[in-house]
């Protein structure tokens, strides 16, 4: 998988609403009414990268989940950190409906 550039991340960012880039990594985090809620989100989550054969550095303090993609055999982000980031985020979204 071919390491994007700076300016493709930049470019696909924009069309996802609180994510950044740094450290060859792209982040966000997320806040839930309490754990349980953002457990069932995380196990979600877990599923779907499971799925995408792509797993998230992250990590969860009671209501608070923060994410972190990189693609490691390609030392930065790939297409295949936005296709889970966005699966992420349709995951967040449906959480909240």
């Amino acid at each position: 998988m071919k390491k994007l550039s700076n300016d493709e991340i930049n470019k696909k960012l924009e069309n996802l609403s609180g994510w950044t880039y740094s450290k060859d990594a792209i982040h966000t985090t997320f806040e839930f009414t309490d754990f349980k809620d953002a457990f069932t989100v995380m196990t979600r989550i877990a599923f779907e990268a499971e799925a995408l054969q792509h797993h998230p550095n992250w990590g969860n303090v009671y209501n608070k989940l923060e994410i972190s993609l990189s693609t490691h055999d390609a030392d930065g982000v790939t297409e295949k950190d936005f296709k889970l980031a966005n699966a992420i985020e349709e995951i967040v979204e449906a959480s909240n409906e």
